[in-house]
């Protein structure tokens, strides 16, 4: 098992939950804790329940850096309307989760390389930064030479997930629109996400 396989894992072992709800998440078999007092149970705190929730919610997106998620916290408060759906829409409209939401790959951890590597383009040009903020109406795309790597095709047969309507996508040319920016009542999480809990959370 590489070490990126297995520090999936972990992140689902530590949370308790199916993260991205792969059908060969060890919670699965096992819903307690990684190591010895794994299965020791006790309730959380009103803070503990709120660091869960942020820690579910930074996982999720390839458990981005505390620095970089505040960042993104910080934005949401600025913006107009609830905090909680601000922060859900800065989250996805990420190349990398834009990527990971058209099923170019398999996981938001290989979206994050594959962007990184140049693999993508949004409007026409190379966007190698996978926290860039796609715009609505942005086409995102794989490139010519990229649509052949294994990672792509093994994206495109998966039947784990499906493609949400905030964005448009055309497989045979692996192509795709940022429609429109999502509530959190639009994002296919396999678990319950709760954001609010997370602007309690940095709110203390």
């Amino acid at each position: 098992m590489t070490k990126r396989a297995e520090s999936k894992h972990k992140i689902d072992r530590r949370l308790g939950v199916n993260l991205w709800g792969r059908a060969k998440s060890p919670v699965n078999k096992r819903e307690y804790g990684p190591g010895q007092h794994g299965q020791r149970r006790k309730k959380p705190s009103d803070f503990g329940t709120q660091l869960m929730a942020k820690q579910r919610l930074k996982g999720y997106y390839g458990n981005i850096g505390e620095r970089q998620f505040r960042r993104i916290y910080e934005e949401a408060v600025r913006r107009r309307g609830d905090t909680g759906e601000n922060l859900i829409e800065l989250l996805e409209r990420r190349l990398d989760a834009v990527v990971y939401r058209m099923k170019y790959v398999p996981t938001v951890f290989a979206a994050r390389q594959f962007v990184s590597h140049g693999h993508v383009t949004v409007n026409g040009k190379r966007v190698n930064i996978p926290s860039y903020m796609v715009k609505d109406g942005d086409v995102v795309a794989v490139k010519e030479k990229s649509r052949q790597l294994t990672v792509v095709l093994e994206a495109a047969q998966l039947a784990e997930r499906d493609i949400p309507d905030y964005v448009s996508v055309d497989q045979g040319k692996f192509s795709g629109t940022f429609v429109r920016a999502p509530k959190l009542a639009d994002v296919p999480y396999p678990v319950q996400m709760e954001p609010n809990q997370v602007v309690e959370f940095y709110s203390r």
